[in-house]
């Protein structure tokens, strides 16, 4: 046992660079969420609207709502990359949350829509599997 670990310390697997993915992508998926809040604020003609779409709100209101969402999975997505506990938790609600947002849009934007819910599914196992291990290898 070398002078760094302790009896009973389990040790840090390589797939701490998958939690860090899925910190990163968390990150992405925000910014992506954000702009096209942004988008769907300044500009309802960005957005297809019709017999196709499946828009529940105003698209304006849509926007708000991914712009929030966007920046709220950025903060969770940087303190994911910390380890911390709480990041896990709303992490997973806030991607899980972002699923569902997509599953909106499926009718409109099929291809993007399932790209996105693609990249939650792996952000999804990638911080509730082995999110813990984050944590431990920051502490060291």
């Amino acid at each position: 046992m070398t002078g760094h670990q302790h009896a009973g310390m389990t040790r840090a697997t390589g797939w701490v660079g998958w939690v860090a993915f899925g910190a990163v992508m968390m990150m992405m998926l925000g910014v992506l969420n954000a702009i096209s809040g942004i988008a769907a604020i300044f500009n309802d003609a960005v957005f297809i609207s019709g017999s196709r779409g499946a828009v529940i709100f105003d698209v304006t209101t849509w926007g708000w709502i991914h712009l929030i969402l966007g920046l709220l999975v950025i903060g969770t997505g940087l303190a994911l990359m910390t380890g911390a506990m709480w990041a896990r938790v709303v992490g997973t609600g806030l991607v899980m949350l972002n699923m569902v947002t997509q599953l909106v849009f499926l009718p409109a934007y099929p291809f993007w829509g399932l790209l996105i819910i693609a990249v939650d599914v792996l952000v999804l196992w990638a911080i509730i599997v082995h999110g813990s291990e984050m944590k431990e290898d920051r502490s060291r």
